[in-house]
């Protein structure tokens, strides 16, 4: 007995030195779940160091053994898992140390890795430029760095393109500020507010028909730093120079998340064409989809050739400009939005021009000097107010716009001296309305309507009697007056209803067009004794004109992953109807018209993709092809027509491949396409050396064309330089009548161009681009074969000694090959040094355009079987001061 009872106080005391130095307990979660593999520390109180570890088993246990010598005071239990917030306990005694842990979202901490590489960061369809890897130190706006991504390309009109395609908008910061006049962004927001440049394929704008609705537009936007969104952003500069020239630029801007804006006053004499911000890039394209054709302005002054030059080469101008451009985020995907703008400009265009028209037995020639003066005030306005959530759409979209202009012209034609007044004034408005509503079914309902009203009174002088044998039976007279005016009234109205499914959205919708017009005309003889007599009996016009309209189209989108596809099933009944009183004209057309189009996509990769288009189109004339009495258009071309209404069938054809790498950064495409008209009417003149005379005759007519093109771009990480180029072929063949003699013509045009944009170092960089044109035209006639080759150099050196000094050099070189005479070579060269006052925070720049002084420029243009030698005169050096600073 005594043996048993000290063997079991040997047991007890064992028990309670083991409790002691054995820490234990279990872990689990806020809902009292058992947490395993829960990593279980024991811990110094004061260096925090871990005397042991171990992991809690799959039901939340854990067993710690204490080591001896140590104060259970100073110790510590912690507990880690992850997704977990750690926790931590003393230890009390031989109690149990329990842990109910609490969940813990954690992010992982960014990696960053710093390259020198630019990178082409993709997802989805997005791809996004970061703009820092392209920019360079003199670029000022975010147009100078779009310019440079690699497969981007920029128009000499702003119009940007990706691998090939023309975008459908710019929008910053993720909203539609600007439409598709989007020079005012490219031209006017500075490079360093933006972080990245995206470029969006397959742009659906409207939500609610995302993933449901095919869409081949592609967009960019322009990421703003998140600091540049918290203040008033604006990059102002003010120059004055030699002789007498002056620059001024004024902006403030604001990128917000609830409000955008870009408001600028800008003016210059310096060639800086101040309407090209506000041209609309997409317009052709949006008038032909509502099926709106515009009356084109009737008169000119003459048939002068704008310069293939920079525009700042040539232009003589006084500018100014104030465009208000506001939008407002009322609510999460509702917008209010304000364009504004009004242009005033004086410009002056001196030229001498060669014309020469080659005919089987003979060549007519035109020798004209014109001193032209243009006087444009422009007025627009644009209201918007948009909604665009998941399951609501609505758009409406009021625009006027006014417009005076008055040109004056001093020509000698063939050594008779005359002058010109031409009085211009527009007064437009239109109102677009769209409405998208989805119902229970998802289904979705639409209802648009648009209508417009635009007038146009045109009125030309010309004195003193002009070419008295044409136009006052040989008697001299004081002046020839040429008034036109079309207005017209459009409407276009249509209800949908659209079918989403898993695979494929059906889409129909019917409606109706109605067009009003008038042309009224005179062309007016002003005798010496000041009596106003018309020029004959067919020199006036009173055309009314009516356009009625109505359709049905089912639609059909696939908007696949693999493979996307629209098809369009259009089916109209139209009628027009036209009459004249003084030429007992009372005509009208009724047809019912099918104009099928089919669109597909064939993803043959993540980013490669082959498109191939069809389409179908009756092209209907309008009421300036139908008018029977003379208009003269310009001072030597008196304009008529004797057919009936110009209708044509126009098939199109094309077959296109997109390859497009982002990790490497390399982009090329190829397209081809095939055109085919055939019309019902042909176009015959009259030419003399002093007059021409045209005339709508009504024979079949066809016109075909071929057009091949294709684009290539890449980025060399190892060379730092993006080499992009681009090749175009096409031809062109057609008839016309002169003379009496058929002659056919066959017009080929090639275009080749090249170019590299590297950085040689960390302060020196260099853009060369090489633009080659050819143009050959060939008659099966006995006609001469004319062809004229063109090669345009372009060069700039940028150097950056240090951040407050920046030296810049270009130069465009141009030669023109002729057959018979000389080649034709210009050189113009630019310069400029910027520095920079850091404790101004400003920039001074002195700068030297064509520091040359080149004050000619010939050119040669041909078109079928007519060649034009023109001669202009350039503006010359201009040496400016500028002040450039910061908001």
């Amino acid at each position: 007995m005594r043996y048993f009872i000290l063997l079991l106080c040997g047991m007890l005391f064992s028990a309670l030195c083991f409790a002691q130095n054995n820490i234990h307990g279990a872990v689990k979660d806020s809902t009292g779940k058992a947490v395993p593999f829960a990593t279980v520390s024991l811990k110094n109180k004061a260096s925090n160091a871990i005397v042991t570890y171990t992991v809690t088993d799959d039901k939340g246990g854990y067993n710690l053994t204490k080591p001896s010598g140590l104060n259970p005071d100073s110790l510590l239990v912690e507990v880690r898992n992850i997704g977990y917030k750690s926790q931590a306990k003393a230890i009390k005694g031989i109690a149990p140390v329990n842990f109910v842990l609490q969940a813990s979202i954690n992010q992982l901490q960014a990696v960053v890795i710093k390259s020198n590489r630019p990178v082409l960061r993709t997802s989805g369809d997005t791809l996004s430029y970061k703009v820092s890897d392209f920019s360079s130190p003199q670029d000022r706006v975010i147009g100078d760095v779009i310019k440079k991504l690699p497969g981007i390309a920029v128009a000499a009109d702003g119009t940007i393109s990706y691998n090939g395609k023309t975008i459908s908008n710019l929008y910053i910061g993720g909203d539609n500020l600007l439409d598709d006049k989007y020079n005012i962004a490219t031209n006017t927001v500075p490079q360093g507010v933006v972080d990245q440049v995206q470029v969006i394929q397959n742009h659906q704008p409207i939500k609610m028909l995302q993933n449901k609705v095919t869409s081949e537009d592609v967009a960019l936007n322009l990421t703003i730093k998140k600091d540049a969104k918290l203040q008033l952003v604006g990059q102002e500069s003010i120059g004055a120079g030699l002789p007498g020239n002056y620059d001024v630029d004024l902006n403030a801007m604001m990128f917000k998340d609830n409000y955008k804006a870009i408001n600028y006053l800008k003016g210059n004499n310096t060639g800086e064409d101040v309407q090209n911000d506000f041209l609309s890039h997409n317009q052709s394209s949006y008038l032909q989809k509502i099926d709106n054709n515009l009356p084109a302005t009737v008169l000119s002054l003459g048939t002068v050739n704008t310069p293939d030059l920079a525009e700042n080469r040539y232009l003589f101008d006084q500018s100014a400009a104030v465009s208000l451009n506001n939008l407002v985020n009322l609510k999460k995907g509702e917008q209010l939005k304000v364009n504004l703008h009004y242009v005033h400009d004086t410009q002056y265009q001196n030229y001498k021009e060669q014309t020469q028209v080659y005919l089987p037995n003979d060549t007519v020639r035109y020798n004209e000097t014109e001193r032209n003066r243009f006087r444009p005030d422009i007025l627009h306005g644009q209201f918007t107010l948009n909604v665009n959530k998941d399951k609501y759409y609505l758009n409406d979209i009021l625009v006027t716009d006014y417009s005076r202009k008055t040109d004056y012209s001093g020509l000698n034609t063939n050594g008779t001296a005359v002058n010109q007044i031409f009085k211009d004034n527009t007064f437009d408005f239109s109102n677009e309305f769209n409405l998208m509503q989805p119902l229970k079914s998802n289904n979705i309902i639409e209802f648009y309507s648009y209508i417009s009203h635009v007038g146009e009174p045109e009125n030309r002088t010309i004195d003193p009697g002009f070419n008295p044998a044409v136009f006052n039976n040989g008697i001299p007279y004081a002046q020839l007056n040429q008034t036109v005016n079309v207005p017209t009234w459009f409407t276009n109205n249509y209800f949908s209803f659209k079918l989403p499914s898993n695979y494929f959205t059906q889409s129909y919708r019917t409606g109706f067009v109605v067009q009003s017009q008038k042309l009224v005309s005179d062309l007016d003889v002003v005798q010496s004794n000041n009596v106003i007599n018309p020029e004959s009996d067919s020199s006036a016009n009173r055309l009314s004109w009516t356009r009625k309209k109505v359709y049905v189209e089912a639609a059909y989108d696939f908007p696949g992953k693999i493979l996307k596809a629209n098809l369009t099933l259009p089916l109209s009944l139209q009628q027009i109807s036209y009459s004249d009183s003084l030429y007992a004209l009372n005509k009208s057309l009724t047809k019912l018209y099918f104009d099928p189009q089919l669109h597909v996509k064939y993803m043959v990769g993540i980013e490669n993709f082959i498109t191939a288009l069809y389409s179908f189109r009756n092209v209907i004339g309008n009421i300036q092809d139908v008018y029977h009495g003379y208009i003269l258009q310009d001072y030597r071309t008196l304009y008529a027509n004797n057919a009936n209404l110009t209708e044509q069938k126009d098939q199109t054809a094309a077959l296109g491949f997109n390859y497009n790498k982002a990790l490497t950064l390399f982009f090329w495409s190829a397209n081809v396409s095939y055109d085919h008209i055939n019309a019902n009417n042909i176009t015959s003149s009259i030419i003399s050396n002093s007059f021409q005379q045209r005339i709508v005759l009504p024979y079949q007519n066809t016109t075909d064309s071929w057009t091949a093109n294709g684009y290539i771009s890449k980025y060399s990480f190892a060379l730092r330089t993006t080499f992009s180029g681009g090749i175009l072929w096409q031809s062109n063949r057609s008839n016309q009548i002169q003379n009496n003699a058929l002659l056919p013509y066959n017009t080929v045009a090639k275009n080749l161009n090249v170019g590299a944009e590297t950085k040689v170092s960390s302060v020196v960089t260099f853009s060369y681009k090489a633009i080659l044109n050819q143009t050959d035209s060939h008659s099966s006639a006995d006609a001469p074969t004319y062809h004229i080759k063109e090669l345009v150099q372009q060069a700039a050196l940028n150097y950056n000694p240090s951040d407050n000094l920046l030296f810049k050099l270009s130069g465009e070189h141009y030669i023109t090959y002729q057959n018979q005479a000389s080649d034709l070579k210009y050189f113009f060269a630019d310069a400029s040094a910027k520095f920079r006052i850091e404790k101004w925070k400003t920039d001074l720049e002195l700068s030297a355009a064509n520091f040359l002084n080149v004050k000619n420029y010939n050119a040669l243009y041909l078109s079928a079987n007519t060649l034009t030698a023109s001669s202009y005169t350039l503006p010359g050096r201009i040496v400016l001061l500028k002040v450039l600073f910061n908001l």
